[in-house]
């Protein structure tokens, strides 16, 4: 099998904070390993020496991502790569693709995978708030990081047309299917018989068994947050939780500045991470670190704590941080909602910040509690090795 993968990287200047390249570095060796010839267009290479290459200009910013395409560019790369599949990494990018698919007259089966959601649901029954879709509950809300200009509408569209062009649609997991589902009902798109949920594998270089470590003491009293600053990622109510965390002085948290310096273009957009990183360092007991891009540095700066701190992203359909965690044995505390709730250990997760505080000082304090706890976490992310996720992800696109 030839496919051609299409990879949006919003992240060049750090690699290492970008989900979709890390997906698809440690995905195409499994992929190599069971008999695929893939070639990666985008902006950096990824996998090993047997994935071809192809690349392409980075999107300025993540409109252009969605509204930019170079049809011909498509029809080229489809030409050279003959492909039998064609995997579009950016959902709004497909009808495009389709379009080059019939001008080269290729009959490559067309899938996409959904890393990221311009959307989010919500249960308010309330008179409709700005942009929703619809009224009434289970309401299709665009994605305010998305929304510059009142653009979060249009990108929803072109999500719906992307979903509509597509032969597959992959997901993250159950709780993406069911939202990805719904939106695409409300826009009048089918997904029957199209849609696989097909997870993101873990890092293997952030797997440590807990049950062959000492964790008696591991990480002392520091919980980490290893997740990108967004607003909409809910920081501010975090800032709230680690204020709150940290006020008896018996709980320290690690933020990870995943990002560094960003370029001009993307803090002109959304200033908001260094916002919230500079509201971070000036708290008391918290500490803002950063891995520098380098995977070693990432995974000791994880090993040195004792528990993870899940974002407080509305609906979060996935995450690969609180995997990373996991994956090192690290017991995540978790809002009630999204994927969360579907993944992480009900007796971790909270609904209210005096719950948030009660689980991270027990993680702290109480040695059985956390032992149980980073134990039933790493076994969580035992079926997400990558040669286990290329199977899956082979007879999706089957």
């Amino acid at each position: 099998m030839r496919v051609l993968y299409l990879l949006n990287i919003s992240n060049p200047d750090r690699l290492a904070a970008d989900s979709g390249w890390i997906f698809a570095d440690l995905l195409a060796p499994a992929l190599a390993d069971a008999g695929v010839e893939m070639t990666v267009a985008a902006p950096a290479p990824a996998g090993d020496t047997r994935t071809g290459f192809h690349r392409t200009q980075v999107p300025g910013t993540k409109y252009r991502a969605r509204f930019s395409n170079d049809v011909g560019e498509l029809v080229s790369m489809i030409r050279a790569a003959k492909p039998d599949v064609v995997v579009a990494n950016q959902i709004e990018e497909a009808p495009a693709v389709r379009a080059a698919l019939l001008e080269a007259g290729s009959p490559a089966l067309l899938a996409g995978y959904c890393h990221y959601l311009p959307f989010t649901l919500t249960d308010d029954t309330g008179a409709g708030a700005t942009g929703d879709t619809d009224g009434g509950a289970g309401r299709v809300q665009v994605d305010p990081a998305l929304d510059d200009a009142g653009l979060g509408r249009s990108v929803l569209l072109a999500f719906a047309a992307g979903l509509s062009a597509c032969d597959r649609v992959m997901v993250h997991s159950g709780v993406a299917a069911m939202m990805v589902t719904t939106a695409a009902c409300r826009a009048g798109v089918d997904l029957a018989g199209r849609l696989r949920v097909v997870p993101p594998p873990r890092d293997g270089r952030l797997v440590r068994d807990p049950a062959t470590t000492d964790t008696s003491d591991h990480g002392g009293a520091m919980g980490v947050y290893n997740h990108r600053l967004y607003a909409h990622y809910g920081t501010a109510r975090f800032v709230d939780l680690a204020r709150e965390l940290t006020a008896a002085g018996v709980v320290r948290v690690r933020v990870m500045d995943l990002f560094g310096d960003r370029r001009a273009e993307r803090t002109g957009l959304d200033d908001s991470p260094e916002r919230m990183r500079d509201q971070l360092a000036a708290m008391a007991h918290v500490h803002v670190v950063s891995d520098r891009g380098d995977r070693v540095r990432y995974r000791q700066l994880l090993a040195g704590a004792r528990f993870g701190i899940a974002p407080f992203r509305p609906g979060c359909p996935w995450s690969m941080s609180v995997v990373d965690c996991q994956g090192m044995g690290l017991p995540v505390i978790a809002p009630r909602t999204g994927w969360f709730a579907e993944h992480i250990d009900p007796d971790l997760c909270f609904t209210t910040t005096a719950e948030a505080v009660a689980l991270a000082e027990r993680l702290v304090t109480d040695t059985a509690f956390h032992t149980l706890h980073a134990e039933r976490a790493f076994a969580s992310t035992a079926g997400l090795t990558p040669a286990t996720v290329a199977a899956s992800y082979l007879e999706a696109i089957a």
